[in-house]
């Protein structure tokens, strides 16, 4: 937890000093045994990367994945007045009741994968203000809510997936874009759930009265967060922090997610070190936002139904990586010979 400052913010901003790094030394130990084990060097590709990326950022030579858990935070907005969503409100709780129910896509990936799920209720029947009329949060909510998404991972996870659900939040997402790197609403605006020509004009015109209302604003990431954002971003920006003290990897989602990445890479452009792009969505401009993040996504699978499903799918790919790693025989024990020198 933060400490309590004259300034809500202040405690974020202080936090950003202090992240650790990944460890050097845990990474060199861990190419050191790839070298060893019975395949030529490299073949595995990026798989390889990935064991590197977790040892770094775990800050052990055998890295370890018993905990992987998914965590999925869930709010509603304002801006959905603005006919910005094919669905109305009420779907966002809905939602949480099929997760509670194991329904969902992301119940059966976390099935399949031996993923844990959490998933956060973000008091949805409070809805945060409509951002074309109003900040969304004041800075004492916001950094509250931070505070209260850096809580719910503490300790809970030795990987972690995150994922969001709110009716309306691909609307708060390509506000925050919009803000943070320019051009035109249209260049961030997606249709979602399905929005049709109509619905778009009106999602595209709400987030360009909410950017061109906060404008004055834009020189503070965390101001862009609380402003444009909503619970579930401050949530989830404060669980990528938790997680990077914690020296815990992380596997970010879709387009939704990647906003409140986007948020703390504004603030320190190494923030993201210690996560992986778990798939490029095919929402919006996610490939361009991922461009800009330095963050090459570990799958192409022209999915964009958030709730985490696509960092699942990916920790998939993380856990084959570790296992191939710790598992796989060398060259020694298969009695095959190495590579001649």
């Amino acid at each position: 937890m933060p400490s309590v400052s004259a300034l809500p913010f202040d405690d974020i901003r202080a936090l950003i000093t202090q992240m650790p790094q990944a460890s050097g030394e845990c990474i060199a130990l861990v190419r050191e045994r790839d070298g060893q084990l019975v395949k030529p060097a490299h073949s595995l590709g990026r798989m390889e990367e990935i064991v590197e990326w977790l040892a770094g950022w775990q800050g052990v030579s055998q890295p370890q994945i018993n905990r992987p858990t998914v965590v999925v935070f869930a709010a509603n907005h304002g801006v959905t007045a603005q006919g910005v969503s094919s669905y109305p409100q009420a779907v966002t709780r809905q939602m949480l009741e099929t997760f509670a129910a194991g329904g969902a896509a992301i119940n059966q990936i976390c099935a399949t994968f031996d993923l844990g799920l959490k998933v956060f209720d973000l008091a949805l029947d409070i809805p945060t203000a409509d951002i074309t009329q109003d900040a969304a949060l004041d800075e004492k909510s916001a950094a509250a809510t931070f505070a209260f998404g850096m809580e719910a991972i503490s300790g809970s996870a030795d990987l972690l997936c995150l994922g969001e659900m709110g009716i309306g939040n691909t609307t708060i997402a390509a506000a925050i874009y919009h803000a943070l790197y320019g051009g035109k609403a249209s260049d961030w605006v997606g249709r979602g759930a399905g929005l049709d020509d109509v619905g778009l004009a009106r999602k595209i015109a709400a987030v360009e009265r909410a950017v061109e209302l906060h404008k004055a604003h834009f020189s503070d990431p965390l101001e862009i967060m609380r402003r444009l954002g909503g619970r579930e971003i401050c949530a989830i920006a404060g669980a990528i922090m938790a997680a990077r003290m914690e020296r815990v990897p992380v596997i970010l989602d879709g387009y939704v997610v990647t906003a409140a990445a986007a948020i703390l890479h504004a603030l320190d452009r190494t923030a993201l070190d210690h996560c992986l792009a778990g798939h490029v969505s095919a929402e919006g401009a996610h490939a361009q936002v991922l461009q800009r993040l330095g963050k090459k996504p570990l799958l192409d699978l022209g999915m964009k139904l958030g709730e985490a499903t696509g960092a699942a799918m990916a920790a998939g790919i993380v856990k084959a990586a570790l296992a191939c790693h710790r598992e796989m025989a060398t060259f020694e024990q298969a009695g095959v010979l190495g590579k001649l020198n």
